[in-house]
């Protein structure tokens, strides 16, 4: 799923979730968090690749194209394979298991905004095609990635920003939002 989604469904289901809470949790935090797998994964590359399109170090037809990046190419160049290794870092539900208890355990008490990050992989898993960046959620126990569609379809795209709206609606009618 694309980045913004991902920190629109996540601000959504705390607002959702806020609704029913004494202390409400932090709106901005849980929304963060829903994006942080993809900052982390792509932020460095991206700022690599564009200060080199930039610079004049790469063209536009020196970048992979989307069906050629899963599996990694042998001769790909460091950057992507940095980017590939975040990638199963950042969306591995079990690194965001250890990442929740180390919290917890430094803060004597759940951080629940965190979720945001498990929203992030929860909805990638069905929304990515083995042809671009599968979901690695159980990495590193297990190199296994489910084969789903690409968020990227157009009809997807309409559905998925069609239902953010609708929750949205939906949210500020029952005066959540």
């Amino acid at each position: 799923m694309d980045i913004f989604a991902h920190g629109l469904w996540a601000g959504a289901a705390y607002k959702g979730a806020n609704k029913k809470r004494e202390k409400p949790l932090k709106l901005w935090q849980a929304a963060f968090w829903g994006v942080f797998p993809d900052l982390f994964a792509f932020t460095i590359p991206f700022i690599w690749l564009f200060g080199n399109l930039l610079f004049g170090g790469m063209s536009l037809a020196d970048i992979p194209r989307p069906d050629a990046v899963e599996p990694m190419p042998q001769n790909a160049l460091p950057i992507f394979n940095l980017a590939s290794m975040l990638y199963s870092f950042s969306h591995s539900a079990i690194i965001f298991l250890i990442v929740f208890g180390i919290t917890f355990l430094i803060f004597r008490r759940p951080i629940w905004e965190l979720g945001g990050w498990f929203i992030h992989i929860l909805l990638d898993i069905p929304t990515h095609s083995y042809q671009f960046y599968p979901t690695p959620f159980l990495w590193p126990l297990s190199g296994w990635k489910f084969d789903g569609f690409s968020w990227g379809t157009p009809w997807f795209l309409i559905l998925n920003y069609s239902a953010i709206i609708i929750v949205y609606l939906f949210l500020r009618r029952k005066k959540i939002v």
